[in-house]
Order: C-alpha cells, then sequence, then structure tokens
C-alpha cells in the first residue's frame, strides 16, 4: 500500500496551474457519500478558501484554490470525515461503479459492494502505471469499463425451455440487440448477438424465461484519452469473492511485469496477458451455471 510520505507528495494533492495553489482529491469508493460527509467536505472547502468543489469523472471530490501550507491539517480533518486524500499519480486510483441492482433497473450484480471490496484491497497502491477501476452492473457499461484499465461488467446469460414460450413477442420488442426473433409461434435467440444483458428475462410478462445467474466479465487493458483503446477480456467468475481476487490478482500482475511511463493498454502484448489469462483460468475455479430443467435450448 502506500508509503507514509510527506502529504504534499500525495496522489491526491494536485499542483494548480497557478503553482502556489494546489487541488486535494478525495477518497470516494463507488462515488458514495453520506449527507454527513458532504457537509464535512463543505466545512472544509469553506474554512480553508475553496470557492467551490469539483465533481471528478472518477466520482471524487476535489477541493480547488488550497494553500499547501494548510496541507497537515486539511488532510486530519478529512481523515475525520471519513473522506481522506485520495490518489491521482501512478496507483491504484478511485475505483468508480453505477448503482447496481440496489437501485437500477437494468443491473445484474451489486456493483458498489464489490467496488467497497476492491477499494479496501487495493486503494492507493503504488504502481508502475496508472491503474482506474470501473464496475458496472450491466452491459450498458455506464462506468465505461471496457475503457478501464481493468473493468468488471455484470452480466446474465438468458436460456429458453421448450414448451413454455407463448411467442408474445414482449422479449424481442425489448432486445437492442436484435438478437430475438419469433419463429414458429416462439422466441429464438441468436446467441452472437447477446450482450447478455438481460433485459429479455426481465421484460417476459409470463415470467416464463430464465437465465444461468448473474456473473461478471473482467477486461484488461482499456483506455480513454486521445486514442481509446477497448479492454480484452480475462475471465468470466459468477461469485463476487471471485471477481476481487481476479481483480486483485491482476493487480499484482501489472505491479510485477509493467513498465513506467506507457499505458497499460500500450504494453500487453509486451508483458505476456496471453500467458497470464491461461495462468487466470487454470487458477481460478470455474462455476458451473444451474440450469432450470434438463433440457435447455437457446
Amino acid at each position: 500500500m502506500r508509503r507514509d510520505t510527506e502529504i504534499h507528495m500525495r496522489g491526491g494533492v494536485i499542483t494548480e496551474r497557478e503553482s502556489d495553489y494546489c487541488t486535494i482529491r478525495t477518497r470516494v469508493p463507488a462515488g458514495v457519500v453520506t449527507p454527513a460527509q458532504l457537509r464535512g467536505i463543505a466545512g472544509i472547502a469553506e474554512k480553508y478558501g475553496s470557492p467551490y468543489v469539483h465533481l471528478t469523472t472518477r466520482q471524487t471530490v476535489e477541493l480547488p484554490r488550497m494553500n499547501p501550507e494548510n496541507l497537515a491539517e486539511i488532510a486530519r480533518e478529512m481523515a475525520e470525515n471519513d473522506t481522506p486524500i485520495g490518489s491521482e499519480r501512478d496507483e491504484v486510483v478511485n475505483i468508480i461503479s453505477c448503482p447496481g441492482n440496489e437501485r437500477c433497473v437494468f443491473a445484474n450484480v451489486d456493483s458498489i459492494s464489490l467496488a467497497r471490496e476492491i477499494d479496501r484491497r487495493l486503494f492507493g497502491r503504488e504502481m508502475p502505471v496508472k491503474v482506474r477501476i470501473a464496475i458496472s452492473g450491466c452491459p450498458n457499461a455506464c462506468t465505461s469499463p471496457m475503457l478501464n484499465e481493468i473493468g468488471v461488467i455484470g452480466r446474465t446469460e438468458p436460456i429458453r425451455i421448450p414448451g413454455l414460450c407463448t411467442g408474445c413477442g414482449t422479449c424481442m420488442q425489448y432486445c437492442k440487440e436484435g438478437a430475438i426473433a419469433i419463429k414458429g409461434g416462439v422466441s429464438v435467440l441468436d446467441p452472437s448477438k447477446c450482450v447478455q444483458c438481460g433485459t429479455c428475462v426481465r421484460s417476459c410478462p409470463f415470467h416464463l424465461l430464465k437465465s444461468t445467474g448473474p456473473h461478471f466479465l473482467i477486461v484488461v487493458g482499456g483506455r480513454r484519452g486521445r486514442h481509446p483503446a477497448i479492454g480484452r477480456e480475462l475471465i468470466t467468475v459468477r461469485d463476487p469473492n471471485l471477481a476481487a481476487l481476479v481483480v486483485e490478482k491482476v493487480v499484482q500482475w501489472v505491479y510485477r511485469r509493467a513498465w513506467s511511463g506507457r499505458l497499460l493498454s500500450e504494453q500487453l502484448d509486451d508483458i505476456q496477458f496471453e500467458k497470464f489469462r491461461e495462468e487466470i483460468r487454470s487458477q481460478i475455479p470455474v462455476e458451473e451455471p444451474e440450469l432450470p430443467g434438463e433440457d435447455q435450448s437457446r
């Protein structure tokens, strides 16, 4: 984890364009703060002269125009508020998450709890490259997990049990991928078009469509910026604890193998991502889904 260095050297302390001031970035796992924490942040901002606070793309809160001479006091008060100084440099930075199945009708998994667990294990760890981790509860990918160094996507695979479908076509109307057609009075799924979002399962008015249950697709090596790149699929797991473990293993691998000065996406082949993927898949137990009934077909 992060060494106990001088406060002004922490990744969450950012020198501003006018170098007499700095911006302080907070640690806010999954972008979730309580009303009390928000009041605390506002109080600190007002006390030390920040004209406003900035909500970042990584779901943190920044306090701009801070006087570096006050950093020790600000850091202490932010820690007491449970919104301590965050990360921004070559570290594991703030883990972001969508609302997940706690609130979102499209979500397949509890993304916030997973983000908090990953934060507990990995936040602030010093790395050769910046590591951004994003979790999305479904393939709508509101947090852009495919464009982060590590992304986690909650999915669910739909299945159709012969003899149950009424052919009403509701699932076909709701499918955004055009993966479903009504043939011979029943719905037929084209697996090559399906993104495993689970919308068709939830849309069935008779609750006849089933699924294999939620799972987590983990991708590695995405990036935003001036030259965006899509992350590569690493592995799919069903247990959130396994998902957190895999993310931890990815971070350990990057720490051991990656070089500084290059984005992770630019060196995946050089650090033998394909070999790492084979190793992960041999180490992580694959849990077979429980399918309802004995005769399944898509």
